[in-house]
Order: C-alpha cells, then structure tokens, then sequence
C-alpha cells in the first residue's frame, strides 16, 4: 500500500463483481465452459459467502486468453493450465528481482554514505603537504675508504 486509505467501495481489476452469467457473456464463452475452467483451475474466480462464483476484470482478461489459446493456438487444457503457472511464476520473479535491485540500490547508497563518513573523518594535519621541486641535478656517493 502506498500509506493512504483506500476507499472500499473502489473498483481495482482484481474486485470479483461479476457473476458467472455476466462473465460467460463478457468473456464470450459458455457458463458451463467457465465451470469446467475452474475445476480445473485454468481460473479460479472468488466465491461468495453462499460459494458462488465472482469474477473479476482480471479473470474475464484471462478466460479471454485461454479461450484465444485453445481456439486459435490448438493447445490443449493442460498446456494453458501449464502456460499460466509458468507466466504467473515469471511474474512472482520479476517482483522478487524488482525487489532484489531495490535493497541492492538502498545498500549500495548505504555504503557510499559510511565510506564519505570515513574519508571526512581521516585527519588531514598528521602529513603536511609540501611541494617538492624537481631540480636537475646529480648528486654522487661515495663511501669513505676504509682505514687499513
């Protein structure tokens, strides 16, 4: 939540408002089609108190796709029963991942903000500064002769 109230009565696309009737009509496929789905769990709507079936905008956008996956695709039951969990786990990775990079970007900052902590607190007055001239001439040693 992003810390204010949300009003109840707003509408979100995951609301189950719809009656089985109204989504068979809006997803254009039959009521005992939307039946068949959810015992098989291709869609699985909310349910009443008394159980009956309430679907949302989002499960009338799904039934939508399985409908398109088994008529126009060909693919059977079992594959689009396959493709949603598939697509679903995609999905809970991405959010894990999306999470991930945000605690990665919260630490790093973290770090780079305990590291200016430790550069300002170096004390500056223990090594003087001097600039050293460079000159061009040549200095020879010699070791002193040894005393027979």
């Amino acid at each position: 939540m992003d810390g204010r109230r949300r009003n109840p009565y707003e509408l979100t696309e995951e609301t189950p408002v719809y009656v089985i009737s109204v989504a068979a009509q809006l997803s254009g496929l039959h009521p005992q089609t939307l039946r068949q789905y959810d015992r098989l769990g291709l869609v699985s709507p909310d349910r009443t108190a008394g159980r009956g079936r309430r679907y949302s905008a989002r499960d009338i956008e799904l039934l939508r796709q399985v409908q398109a996956l088994s008529q126009d695709e060909g693919i059977n039951l079992a594959g689009i029963k396959r493709i949603i969990e598939l697509e679903n786990q995609v999905a809970a990775l991405q959010a894990r991942m999306a999470e991930m990079e945000a605690a990665l970007d919260g630490a790093a900052a973290a770090m780079r903000q305990r590291e200016a902590a430790v550069h300002a607190s170096y004390r500056r007055d223990l090594v003087p500064y001097q600039e050293v001239q460079q000159t061009s001439a040549l200095v020879v040693w010699r070791p002193k002769k040894a005393k027979d």
